[in-house]
């Protein structure tokens, strides 16, 4: 017995899941990315308006990804 092809010429098949290197990276907020740093939210959207630190203003809120947090410290150690 032959399986039943699907509605309209579609492919039965799930798309195939991107590999891990393509799923973007999780965003976080300025509160738990200033939580990693040790400085106040508030402080974290001030570096990050001045171009100190990169973020992305989402309609009203800032969001981090974790690796520029971990990047901004590395480069702060280095620099002290």
């Amino acid at each position: 017995m032959n399986p039943r092809p699907a509605p309209h010429g579609r492919s039965s098949r799930l798309p195939k899941r991107p590999p891990l290197s393509e799923i973007p990276e999780r965003l976080i907020d300025s509160e738990e990315a200033a939580a990693i740093i040790g400085i106040h939210p508030k402080t974290l959207q001030r570096y990050a308006r001045r171009g100190l630190i990169r973020g992305v203003y989402v309609g009203k809120l800032w969001r981090f990804r974790g690796s520029t947090i971990e990047e901004w410290i590395d480069r702060e150690e280095l620099a002290s």
